[in-house]
């Protein structure tokens, strides 16, 4: 094995993506439902709201539905795809 270049770490998140785009999402709402209006004498305060919040968020979760299935999401990506390289 001398002489071959280390695996990546597979531990390690991408640093851009769609799951970046949700995690700003989520902490926009957070913003908006839960710290926005509020008034916080400490920090603790804040995080036991924020927390709150999160808590409540997890006990209404419910799964995705694609509405679309693979089939007729791909053509339209490809079609980005092959305009974007001219």
């Amino acid at each position: 094995m001398a002489g071959e270049e280390p695996a990546g770490d597979p531990a390690l998140p991408p640093t851009s993506g769609s799951w970046l785009n949700l995690v700003e999402v989520f902490f926009g709402i957070i913003t908006r439902q839960a710290i926005r209006r509020g008034s916080y004498a400490s920090v603790p305060e804040l995080v036991a709201a924020i927390q709150t919040f999160i808590d409540g968020w997890n006990e209404r979760c419910h799964p995705f539905v694609w509405t679309k299935t693979a089939d007729e999401i791909l053509p339209h990506t490809r079609k980005r795809d092959s305009a974007a390289r001219h």
